[in-house]
């Protein structure tokens, strides 16, 4: 019990010490806190009482300044009472001395100035506040006080041009500025005094000039610039313009800082502003001249064409201040225009790096989550500023191919391509020629001419790659100046013959590969890209007037030399692998020569301007290169994707065949891997072949319908009719349903007056007239796929979208618009060169056409009711008008045959062919039929053999008493169609027959021993000279009776080929 309470009396001991130290070591940490809370309020009694010392003694010296200058606080309109300087100049100097960097523009600051500046026109010396200046005393203080108040003059971050007052007060430090940075209205200098004072006082203002610029003074003028001038309508007047540019002129000027540095800190910061010397041309010419007079620009051009200047600018500037910085040195140098010409090849290096470092600033050519829109650069890595000075800065770089521009940049090659046309005038004239002509001028590779248009070429290729958006005026800028390309094909032209062309271009084309070029400087296939690519824009333009007659700019034979040099050119860059042909598509001198190569080969196809056999590269060897291609030669397959024509139309056309052949193997489609389950029978009434055809047929797969259909007939008095369809019911039925489709009565096609068809713009009235459209395209699909020729002569424009499905954007509507509306076409060629001011027509982008009896109007382009046409936008004009008619109206219409077509046939084999050539590939050759080769792929039945005597009279009367003409419509009655296959007739199926008959159609029961040995031995049971020559087309089958005299033969043969009897008059 005892042990029990001293444990209790011990708890109670402890637990009352505990409680003891807590409470002291509460109370200690409270007497911390309260000490800490009286240092606290020491510190904040101490800093509010300097603060308010401080308020008090900056007050004192504000007072003291408001005294000085008589000015009152909140003073609106301030007028300088004036004191004797040395009474001013202590206040002004210790109010300066607390108005700190960063400190917004005063007030009282800006009275401060006004009242020094009024003092400085002062008569009385003790008032003018130069006077402490002659104050041995007080010099030294006075200098380093001015110089504190210029730089507090420079000032101008938080003051907004476009707030008058603060307009006023920028006005007003730009005067102080101006006021002692030169000794020309130094009132106190004036005298025989002033002129002993002056030499040091020009001094003195060239330390304040050396002063303000270490402190920052071009990146003050850099924000006030760029505050007062990228605005959509620029906030400066011309005085504060002028005042602003004399300040950088003295900056510039002034002799011990005309280094270097002033001119990179010049073209930081001032020439990068956006649009700089534009606004100095329009808003103070006086001062612009006086810029140019400077000779800026060259000097900033000798500097930047040292090593790496420019990488570092543009570095510093990045993207669009680089462009900023290209802009204004464009403009500056083709004002100076001396600074160029001089330095011509520097100028365009210099361009052509400044392009290249904008570049590396794009995003490429789609959207990223990180690329920003810029109105001339396309998507950048960098967010777009200043993009009020867009529009000017696209007014300076339209200067890149103003015509002068061209002619200035090309000097050298106007000399070069003028001295050849005077020794052409003097050979024309019969004299001699001058000591030193030489028979051929061959140019060297280093001559002067030749590294200047390089140079030339290559900056106007990088400024189409880099300004993406403004490219299309680049090229027409080039294309269309009166005098470049034809001088640019004279310089290419003087390289060698055509194979020596090719090869010294090949050689710098190597050469620049081997040597990793990042681009296309200073290399002649800078010449040949920006040639081809300007030509383009050209030959898009021209219309067969201007090309084939008039021959401007180029002459037919330089278009043979120039066609023939890019055919050689682009096939030997691949075949010889000079650039590898998986990376051909992204290399400049690679598109550039096939676009104008293929450009010239489609207008070469639709109206011929080169010999025969001119595309064919002699190297290839057909059999052989199309057995590449089977083996998968991938270089070979490129070529023929890319310049079909190096191989003949004939051997294309096998290909075509052995393509069309291979897919039929792989489909388990040909006649050795035929099933019950590759046929597709159908049903087809005679009374309505046409709706029958599209109900059993339009809904079945391309597989299907790529395999065997057999038809069946049903008669007009609905029998079935007799036979087996052997491929020949069904050309039978290809053949009618064609000639009911394209039937304009029918409204799906209409004919040119040239009778070529194309899609009815107003088919819509018929009701689904785009499934019939596309049902159309799998039936002439599919004829194309079996090779039956098919008479149907397609408008060229269609037959070019057919193929093309509109990819190729180098096609020009309007050289093929006569033969849709010869009307139209010629009104749109007397817009095209209408020689006063077109608006006086009072167009528009838009057009009205009759539908139905009500009167339609149609936008060319979005808004293009309110769109006028001008001499600018006439070309357009035209070109719109030409897409419209031969693209708009039918675009539906075309793109559901296209479905159809394409279904059925490949389009990587259909780009093997030209529109003419796929026209031939649909219809047969144009060529004479070949007598011979029909008769040696004619089978004979019923008795007929090839030494049959009627036999031998019927291609007697062919050879020599049918007229070309008439073999043509011979071959129609018998076959359909009026050409012979592309391949000969051998190709022919079902093959060219001719079988002896003595009864009519109806009781023909087909060849018998009995009928077979009548017609071999010439035994007749009637004379037949009653009867006619009939054929059955479905089997390329002639019908001929047993005649016994040739006379008859031929005038029975001629009535029924010239009337097409066919079955009825049998």
């Amino acid at each position: 019990m005892f042990g029990n309470t001293k444990s209790t009396s011990s708890s109670h001991v402890s637990d009352d010490k505990n409680k003891f130290l807590l409470e002291k070591k509460m109370a200690r940490q409270k007497r911390e806190w309260k000490a800490m809370e009286m240092n606290a309020v020491i510190k904040i009694q101490k800093h509010v009482r300097g603060f308010l010392t401080r308020c008090q003694f900056l007050s004192k010296i504000r007072n003291n300044l408001d005294v000085a200058i008589s000015y009152k606080d909140e003073q609106i309109d301030y007028t300088p009472v004036l004191q004797p300087a040395s009474a001013v100049f202590p206040s002004a100097k210790r109010f300066l001395i607390f108005f700190t960097k960063d400190q917004r523009v005063t007030k009282r600051f800006e009275c401060l100035c006004k009242y020094i500046l009024h003092s400085l026109n002062s008569a009385v010396i003790q008032e003018n506040y130069m006077s402490m200046l002659l104050n041995k005393s007080l010099s030294a203080s006075w200098i380093e006080h001015i110089k504190q108040l210029l730089v507090c003059c420079t000032q101008f971050t938080q003051l907004k041009p476009e707030n008058s007052a603060d307009m006023k007060t920028i006005n007003t430090l730009l005067t102080v500025l101006i006021s002692f940075t030169s000794t020309t209205n130094w009132r106190i200098l004036t005298g025989k005094s002033g002129d002993v004072l002056r030499p040091a006082m020009n001094q003195l203002c060239t330390n304040f000039l050396s002063h303000v610029k270490e402190k920052s003074f071009f990146q003050s003028m850099e924000g006030l610039l760029i505050s007062g001038l990228v605005k959509p309508k620029p906030c400066f007047k011309a005085a504060t313009f002028s005042a602003i540019c004399t300040l950088l002129l003295r900056m510039y000027n002034a002799g011990s800082l005309q280094t270097n540095d002033v001119v990179r800190e010049l073209l930081l910061h001032v020439l990068s502003v956006p649009s700089l010397v534009y606004h100095m041309e329009t808003l103070c010419n006086e001062m612009y001249i006086k810029f140019l007079s400077e000779r800026i620009f060259t000097r900033c051009l000798s500097f930047l064409s040292s090593h790496n200047a420019i990488q570092a600018i543009a570095i510093t500037l990045e993207g669009n201040r680089t462009l900023s910085l290209l802009a204004n040195l464009l403009q500056l140098g083709l004002a100076e225009k001396e600074g160029v010409v001089d330095n011509l090849v520097q100028f365009n290096n210099v361009m052509n790096k400044l392009l290249q470092l904008c570049g590396q600033f794009m995003a490429g050519r789609s959207k990223t989550s990180k690329s920003h829109w810029h109105p001339i650069l396309g998507w950048s890595n960098q967010p777009l500023d200043h993009n009020e000075a867009i529009p000017f800065i696209t007014k300076q770089l339209q200067l890149l191919w103003d015509p002068k521009t061209i002619s200035i940049l090309f000097c050298e090659l106007n000399e070069f391509s003028m001295s050849l046309s005077d020794e052409e005038a003097r050979k024309s004239a019969g004299q001699k020629k001058k000591k030193g002509d030489k028979k051929n001028v061959m140019l060297k590779l280093d001559s002067s001419v030749i590294l200047s248009t390089c140079t030339a070429c290559s900056m106007y290729l990088s400024a189409k790659s880099v300004l993406v958006h403004i490219q299309a005026e680049i090229l027409s800028g080039l294309a269309f100046h009166p005098t470049l390309l034809k001088q640019l094909w004279i310089l290419i032209s003087h390289l060698g013959s055509s194979s020596g062309r090719v090869k010294v271009i090949l050689d710098a084309l190597t050469n620049q590969m081997s040597e990793s070029f990042e681009s296309y400087t200073n290399s002649l296939t800078s010449v040949l890209a920006l040639f081809c690519d300007a030509a383009v824009m050209l030959f898009m333009i021209l219309d067969d007037v201007e090309m084939y007659e008039d021959q401007k700019p180029f002459s037919l034979d330089d278009l043979i030399g120039l066609s023939d040099m890019l055919n050689q050119l682009v096939f030997k860059i691949i075949y010889y692998d000079v650039i590898d042909w998986k990376h051909a598509d992204t290399d400049p001198l690679f598109n550039a020569a096939h676009s104008l190569l293929q450009l010239l080969h489609e207008r070469d196809s639709r109206r011929s301007f080169a010999p025969p056999n001119h595309w064919i590269i002699k190297d290839i060897k057909p059999a052989q290169f199309i057995s590449s291609i089977d083996k998968g030669n991938t270089t070979a397959q490129f070529l023929l994707q890319k310049m079909p024509q190096i191989i003949a139309h004939k051997d294309r056309v096998i290909l075509f065949r052995k393509l069309v052949m291979s897919e039929k193997e792989s489909l388990g489609l040909t006649a050795a891997a035929r099933t019950i389950s590759n046929v597709t029978y159908v049903t087809i009434s005679r009374r309505r072949l046409l709706e029958d055809g599209y109900s059993q047929l339009a809904g079945i797969s391309a597989h299907a319908l790529k395999g065997v259909i057999r038809v069946k007939f049903v008669n007009y008095q609905g029998l079935d009719e007799a036979g087996i369809d052997q491929d020949g019911v069904f050309k039978e039925f290809l053949e009618e349903t064609v000639k009911r489709v394209f039937d304009p009565a029918l409204n799906l096609f209409r004919v040119t007056d040239e009778q070529k068809l194309y899609p009815s713009p107003i088919s819509s009235l018929q009701d689904n007239h785009l499934k019939l459209f596309e049902f159309v395209g799998r039936i002439l699909g599919k004829a194309l796929y079996e090779g039956i020729v098919i008479d149907v002569p397609f408008a060229p424009f269609f037959l070019t979208q057919v193929l093309n499905n509109m990819k190729n954007s180098m096609y020009s509507y309007l050289d093929e618009l006569p033969s849709l509306d010869p009307a139209l076409y010629k009104n749109l060629s007397y817009v095209k060169h209408y020689d006063g001011d077109i608006e006086d027509l009072d167009l528009t982008f838009s057009y009205d056409e009759d539908f139905m009896g009500q009167l339609k109007n149609y936008e060319l382009k979005p808004g293009g009711r309110a769109i006028s046409v001008t001499n600018e936008n006439r070309i357009s004009y035209v070109h719109y008008m030409a897409r419209f008619k031969m693209r708009t109206q039918i675009k539906e219409q075309t793109q559901a045959f296209i479905r159809g077509f394409s279904s059925i046939v490949n389009y990587d084999w259909l780009r093997m062919f030209s529109t003419p050539e796929a026209q031939k590939l649909i219809s047969g050759d144009t060529v004479e039929i070949d007598l011979s080769d029909l008769r040696r792929h004619t089978q004979y039945f019923g008795g007929f053999h090839n030494n049959h005597r009627v036999i031998i009279w019927l291609w007697d009367i062919l050879e020599k008493d049918f007229s070309e003409t008439e073999r043509s419509q011979f071959l129609k009655f018998i076959t359909s169609c009026s050409k012979p296959p592309l391949l000969g007739f051998a190709q022919l199926d079902p093959p060219f027959s001719i079988r002896c008959v003595e009864v009519a159609d109806d009781q023909d029961t087909g060849d018998t021993i009995g009928s077979i040995l009548k017609g071999f031995f010439n035994i007749r049971k009637n004379e037949p000279a009653g009867r006619l020559p009939t054929s059955s087309t479905c089997f390329n089958l002639l019908k001929l009776p047993n005649y016994s005299k040739k006379r008859i033969l031929k005038d029975k043969l001629r009535y029924s080929i010239l009337n097409n009897t066919g079955f009825e008059l049998s």
